[in-house]
């Protein structure tokens, strides 16, 4: 809050606020439907009465303000073990609490202790790109447990057929080598955009090759909010 004089004499007194991502309503309604979030903390360190405006704004029941580093770390961990946990933060002070979840997500590149306390780093700074990670991760792991579980699947039912003398050695070798090229091209799909990101609303939308390195760069371990998902799945997920 200021106070505005004019020739020493009181002119005006001028009130500011942070402002919310014009996104960031969209976003928070899209997360229960397509995603399975039951729940979303906002855990900030701002005055109670900014972070209640701001969670009202967007839509966000629950907020918590004035929150340390480590209030974030403790309430992270006790979110955590109640099912798999997202925090997305852009501070310095959110590193301890994002090593602290299931996956932890810098927004922005603000940082590079932030960065490398984190496994993805969103480039762009628009809450769109949160809704396309989750989608690239979900649809990635779709991917990577067919390949794996049908080349599997193949080579059991071939060393069946084999014991039972239907394949010859070289024709047994043969066989395995198109499962695992069939399984490794099956893979690749992941590098090219899907039908769920094109016809998702309000944030799907195609993608275009090499998504992965224009949209997050990838960390290997070496306004905040955590999103809670219950073990066993995405289905009936609770996000803080």
């Amino acid at each position: 809050m200021s106070i505005l004089l004019i020739n020493g004499d009181y002119a005006a007194t001028l009130r500011f606020r942070d402002m919310a991502r014009r996104d960031a309503r969209s976003l928070v309604s899209h997360l229960a439907p397509r995603h399975g979030v039951k729940r979303i903390i906002l855990l900030s360190g701002d005055r109670e009465s900014e972070v209640l405006y701001l969670a009202e704004q967007v839509g966000i029941r629950e907020a918590l303000a004035g929150r340390s580093p480590e209030d974030k770390v403790q309430i992270v961990r006790r979110e955590t073990e109640g099912g798999p946990t997202i925090f997305l933060g852009d501070g310095i002070n959110d590193a301890p609490a994002m090593q602290a979840a299931t996956v932890g997500i810098a927004f922005g590149n603000k940082s590079d202790i932030t960065a490398e306390a984190v496994d993805p780093v969103i480039l762009d700074p628009s809450l769109r790109k949160l809704d396309e990670l989750i989608h690239l991760g979900r649809r990635m792991r779709r991917i990577a447990l067919e390949s794996a579980a049908g080349g599997m699947t193949l080579s059991i039912i071939g060393m069946f057929i084999a014991a039972t003398g239907g394949l010859r050695p070289v024709t047994g070798v043969m066989a395995q080598e198109v499962i695992n090229v069939a399984a490794v091209l099956n893979a690749r799909r992941a590098a090219f955009p899907g039908m769920e990101l094109e016809s998702d609303q309000p944030f799907g939308r195609t993608l275009p090759g090499g998504v992965a390195s224009s949209l997050i760069r990838m960390k290997r371990r070496s306004g905040r909010g955590i999103l809670r998902f219950p073990r066993g799945g995405r289905k009936g997920a609770q996000a803080c």
